[in-house]
């Protein structure tokens, strides 16, 4: 299923909150990524938190951007991402 990113908020340890066109909000996580190539460059933290939506996905100043696709797949919706957090 192909569903644009409408805004993207970068949160703490390296995880973007994603709003989609289906208005569903989900968590992606950035930092199993952070050693693959450019992907270092998103470990400062004022370069990772200048994400923005760019056309349909997000982009950085750096010009990485990730296929929206991908992102909906290997994002959790927010109650995944709590039931996470509660057994941590």
């Amino acid at each position: 299923m192909y569903l644009s990113v409408k805004s993207v908020k970068p949160l703490e340890e390296f995880k973007l909150l994603l709003k989609f066109e289906n208005g569903e909000e989900r968590i992606f996580d950035v930092s199993p990524y952070l050693n693959i190539g450019k992907f270092g460059e998103l470990k400062d933290q004022s370069m990772f938190n200048s994400v923005a939506v760019s056309f349909d996905t997000i982009e950085w100043p750096n010009h990485i951007d990730i296929d929206p696709e991908f992102l909906y797949e290997k994002s959790v919706t927010l109650n995944e991402q709590q039931k996470t957090n509660q057994c941590t």
